[in-house]
C-alpha cells in the first residue's frame, strides 16, 4: 500500500498477490446447528449490508465489476452517527493552506509523455448527479471475505509503523511491515497523520491507494482513506463503511479503482492527496489532485487530532502473514528496491507539511524506517524539481529475505 501526504503525491504501480483456496468438501449432511448458524450469519451480514447501502438516486455499473450509488449527500452513512443528527454539512472548507501545493507540470525531465489524467474506472459509464455522492455498493461476499461482520472494513489493530521502534516481537505481532518516511513536532497539522501515543489512544488519519484482495475482492488500485481514535480498536473504518468522513464530492467515490498505473520502464503516473486541518472549523479535509476537494473527518471524532497532529509519515505497507513460515511475497509499491529509481521503483514527490500557520513548508528532519531493508527499503533525496522525494518499496521474499 502506498500513500500520499500534504501537498506532496506519489506515483503508484500495482501490487499483485494471487490467492489459492483449495477446498475438501464433506458428502455429509450439515447438521441442524450448523444450517441455524449460516441463517444467523445470512442475516446478519444482510442487516449489515441493509445499513451500508444508502437507497440510490442512480446506479452505475463499472467496467471493473463495482456498482457505485449515488446517494442523496445527506443519506450519506456518516450521519448515522448519534453526533451529526444535526450537523449542517459543510460545503467547502472555511480556509486552505497557503502556498503552493502541486506543480503536475513540473514533473521531471526524465518522465516519460503523461498523455492520460488519472480517473476512476466508473466513470466511463456515467456520473452522479449534483447533490448526491458516488459510493461503492457493498455486497454479500465483500462482508463473507471479513474474519467477522463487527471486523468488516476495519484494520487489524497495531498497523502503524513507529520509526523509533523495531522491536521484533511487535513486527511478529502486528503482522504489517513499512518503508516509510516521516517527520515528528509538536503541532504539525499519509501518508499517516497521527496523534496520541501508540498505544491505545492513537488517532489515525490515512489515506492514499491500496491493493486489497481481502478487501475488495480483487487486484485493482483504489484510492482508500481509513480513521481511528482508539487504535484500530472499536472506532474508524475504511472509506465510508461506517459513519465518520462526510463526503461533498460527487465525481469521485472513495474505494473505486483509478488509473491508469504506472508501467516498469513506462509511462508514470502521479496521484496528488492533500489532508489539512481547517483552523477556523476544526475538521481536517481532504483534497484529491487539484479539482477535488472530497469531504472532512468532523473534529469530534478525534482526541488528539482535534487539536493538532504530532507526527506524518509517507509510505507504503504490506500484511506479512508468513505463509508457510517464509516471509510474504506481496509486493510493495512496484516491487523494486529504491536504488532501481525513476520509473521502475514507486516514489513519493513534493512532500510537505502543513504548519501551525496554515502555510505549506518542506519538512525538516525527514527519517527513514522499514523492519527488515532486505524485504523492502526506503531512500530519501531533494532538488529543484521534485522537493523532497523518496523511493520505497520492494519484493518482498527473495534469497535475502527469506
Amino acid at each position: 500500500m502506498g500513500s500520499c501526504a500534504h501537498g506532496g503525491c506519489a506515483h503508484f504501480s500495482r501490487s499483485r498477490l494471487l490467492v489459492l483456496v483449495f477446498c475438501l468438501c464433506s458428502l455429509a449432511s450439515p447438521s441442524r446447528a450448523a444450517r441455524l448458524s449460516v441463517s444467523r450469519q445470512k442475516l446478519e451480514v444482510q442487516k449489515h449490508l441493509n445499513r451500508l447501502n444508502k437507497p440510490a438516486v442512480k446506479s452505475i455499473e463499472s467496467p471493473d465489476g463495482d456498482i457505485i450509488d449515488c446517494v442523496h449527500m445527506s443519506h450519506q452513512p456518516a450521519f448515522d452517527h448519534p453526533y451529526l443528527k444535526d450537523h449542517k454539512i459543510q460545503m467547502r472548507p472555511g480556509s486552505h493552506p497557503e502556498g503552493r501545493v502541486f506543480d503536475d507540470n513540473k514533473v521531471s525531465t526524465e518522465s516519460k509523455e503523461r498523455s492520460n489524467p488519472i480517473t476512476q474506472s466508473w466513470h466511463v459509464n456515467g456520473k452522479c448527479p449534483e447533490g448526491t455522492i458516488p459510493i461503492r455498493r457493498t455486497k454479500q461476499d465483500d462482508v463473507l471475505r471479513a474474519s467477522s461482520v463487527k471486523r468488516y472494513g476495519k484494520k487489524k489493530r497495531r498497523a502503524i509503523p513507529q520509526p523509533r521502534s523495531a522491536d521484533p516481537d511487535l513486527v511478529n505481532e502486528s503482522g504489517h511491515q513499512h518503508a516509510i518516511a516521516y517527520v515528528e513536532g509538536d503541532n504539525l497539522s499519509q501518508l499517516w497523520i497521527l496523534g496520541g501515543s501508540f498505544g491505545q489512544d492513537l488517532n489515525s488519519i490515512e489515506a492514499g491507494w491500496q491493493v486489497s484482495p481481502d478487501l475488495y475482492g480483487d487486484n485493482n488500485t483504489r484510492l482508500f482513506t481509513y480513521w481511528t481514535s482508539d487504535a484500530y480498536q472499536a472506532t474508524g473504518c475504511y472509506n465510508l463503511l461506517c459513519s465518520g468522513f462526510i463526503q461533498i464530492n460527487s465525481e469521485i467515490a472513495m474505494g473505486a479503482s483509478i488509473s491508469p498505473v504506472s508501467g516498469y520502464s513506462n509511462s508514470q503516473y502521479d496521484i496528488s492527496i492533500l489532508v489539512w486541518k481547517d483552523p477556523k472549523e476544526g475538521h481536517w479535509w481532504m483534497q484529491f489532485g487539484n479539482d477535488y476537494v472530497l469531504g472532512y473527518w468532523p473534529s469530534f471524532l478525534f482526541s488528539y487530532l482535534a487539536e493538532s497532529a504530532s507526527m506524518i509519515e509517507w509510505g507504503g505497507e504490506v500484511v506479512n502473514s508468513e505463509p508457510d513460515g517464509l516471509h510474504t511475497s506481496t509486493q510493495m509499491g512496484s516491487g523494486r528496491f529504491p536504488e532501481e529509481g525513476f520509473g521502475k521503483s514507486s516514489y513519493f514527490r513534493n512532500v510537505q507539511v502543513v504548519d501551525a500557520s496554515n502555510n505549506l513548508k518542506a519538512p525538516k528532519g525527514i527519517g527513514t524506517f522499514t523492519e527488515q531493508s532486505n524485504c523492502y527499503d526506503v531512500q530519501t533525496g531533494n532538488n529543484g524539481d521534485w522537493g523532497h522525494y523518496f523511493y520505497y518499496g520492494g519484493p518482498g521474499r527473495n534469497e535475502n529475505c527469506p
